[in-house]
């Protein structure tokens, strides 16, 4: 069925603030292929390479449950901030050296997966309207891939430019920018529990 405007208009502007603070979020996440090229770019052995997936995604999946249940009762908003202000393993990964930096880096990269990947898909339910909800998540996977494909590109480029720690860079300045965009609607977003 095709996407209407009418449809598009119905879902809200908080609907569309959810959106848009999520594909800046996305764009200061980019793709996880760079924390491969990371791993490589300090040494790390290609037979050793595949571990950094694996303690990000383990990182991840021991966090997104705990702060799943924590976001059934607290200001989901805070949460939010806080998952984003985790992203600032980038940090990490641009200026501390070595292996240790690089673990640093990636499990804090995994723990802001598991703060905020659930908890935008909370926010985006939360606030489209519940015979809209199909087309809200629709919308949003495509906003947000769109962003994921536009940050790989500018990573990618940085990359080229400048080396790792442009790259590294760049996500936090990308964060700041979400974090402007929450002050607007803060206490808007479905920050409360349903009860």
């Amino acid at each position: 069925m095709p996407l209407s405007r009418s449809e598009l208009g119905h879902l809200g502007a908080t609907y569309w603030w959810v959106v848009a603070i999520a594909a800046f979020f996305t764009l200061a996440r980019f793709s996880e292929a760079f924390l491969v090229l990371r791993a490589q770019s300090i040494g790390l052995p290609l037979m050793l390479v595949p571990v950094v997936l694996v303690i990000m995604n383990i990182a991840y999946a021991m966090s997104a449950y705990p702060v799943g249940a924590l976001s059934d009762r607290m200001d989901r908003e805070t949460i939010l901030i806080l998952g984003l202000l985790l992203l600032m393993a980038d940090l990490v990964l641009a200026f501390v050296p070595g292996l240790i930096g690089l673990a640093v880096g990636v499990v804090l990269w995994g723990l802001h997966m598991g703060f905020t990947q659930g908890l935008l898909a909370t926010l985006v339910a939360d606030t489209a309207p519940e015979e809209l909800r199909g087309t809200a998540f629709g919308m949003f996977n495509l906003i947000t891939g769109l962003a994921l494909l536009v940050a790989s590109v500018i990573a990618g480029a940085l990359w080229d430019v400048v080396g790792p720690q442009g790259t590294f860079l760049g996500g936090p300045a990308f964060t700041v920018l979400t974090l402007a965009g929450l002050v607007p609607v803060r206490g808007r977003l479905g920050g409360r529990p349903r009860s």
